[in-house]
């Protein structure tokens, strides 16, 4: 039975356009035009990046405002460097805006660490796959 963080992905309309869906929402993925795609919407590790990004703002902005802080704005960046085949980093840059002193600062970037989906990249992952009923 599929969790609520479940999502279908199916073949769309260009070669390597990805109609995805999950939680009432729909949104496409695709391949840039040098690989064959339509450039219609993120790669895959844009969106796998995304999931950090979105997650780190969402838990640093949430922080802040329960505790009454100064936080007008927030940006991440994050960006995926494959050091080596199976190996990567994720290059996570936040800017934080508002007149936050130092400490302040300082327990955002702590509270950026401990998002859910940081937490869950740097844990153990496994990946258990089924085709048609059947386990590898």
């Amino acid at each position: 039975m599929p969790t609520s963080n479940a999502v279908i992905a199916r073949a769309a309309a260009t070669p390597w356009q990805v109609a995805m869906e999950g939680g009432g929402h729909a949104w496409l993925g695709d391949e840039p035009v040098e690989k064959g795609g339509a450039d219609t919407g993120p790669t895959p590790k844009q969106l796998l990046a995304s999931a950090l990004a979105m997650c780190t703002n969402v838990t640093v902005r949430m922080y802040a405002a329960r505790k009454q802080w100064p936080l007008t704005g927030i940006e991440v960046l994050v960006d995926i460097d494959e050091d080596t085949p199976g190996t990567a980093t994720f290059q996570r840059a936040i800017t934080l805006h508002g007149a936050l002193v130092a400490s302040q600062r300082e327990r955002l970037l702590q509270v950026a660490e401990a998002c859910p989906v940081h937490k869950l990249l740097s844990g153990e992952i496994h990946i258990a796959t089924t085709v048609d009923g059947a386990t590898p």
